[in-house]
């Protein structure tokens, strides 16, 4: 405790207490802690990474390529997570690939990413050539944002779309990796 009076102004350390400072050091280690747990991250990597991670999935899978400049990416991630929670059972994960220029990472995308609470492993695609990443995700992904794959390992289930999806169109096809409709 003695380090955090340290960071005190030599005026307010005279007028608190061994009790008062404890109060004060727990406090301030809450809200680390806080800051820590509820902060998102966002893990720089390449396409052989991507893929490994999808190879390597135990459970299903919605991979998402998206941008933080690509209003219709945006606007069906919500309709996303919300389709994901309801198969918690399942325990399908929602993979948001962000797609987004070297100089939106991480901030730019941080700042999107909180400004509307996306709830989502994430990804940062550090690659530039698309003629070469986009055939790794799918064979007939022309770059188009925002696009989905979904997968299910156990079952085999693999579907791509290159397109926006509505609301209906992702809870039908989730239901349909799952097997539950």
């Amino acid at each position: 405790m003695a380090y955090l009076v340290a960071f005190m102004p030599r005026y307010l350390v005279a007028f608190i207490n061994k009790s008062q400072m404890k109060k004060i050091f727990i406090t301030a280690c809450l809200i680390l802690l806080a800051t820590a747990i509820f902060s998102q991250t966002i893990k720089k990597v390449k396409i052989t990474e991507v893929e490994e991670y999808i190879k390597n999935s135990d459970h299903p899978i919605v991979v998402n390529c998206w941008a933080t400049w690509c209003a219709p990416c945006v606007e069906e991630i919500p309709y996303f997570m919300e389709t994901v929670k309801k198969y918690s059972e399942q325990k399908v994960e929602l993979l948001l690939v962000s797609l987004d220029f070297a100089n939106s990472y991480p901030n730019k995308i941080l700042e999107v990413i909180k400004k509307h609470h996306f709830d989502a492993t994430f990804f940062w695609l550090n690659e530039t050539n698309a003629d070469y990443f986009c055939p790794k995700i799918d064979p007939k992904w022309d770059g188009t944002l925002p696009s989905t794959l979904l997968v299910n390992n156990k079952t085999g289930f693999r579907k791509f779309f290159g397109r926006p999806m509505t609301d209906r169109q992702i809870e039908l096809e989730v239901g349909r990796m799952t097997g539950s409709k």
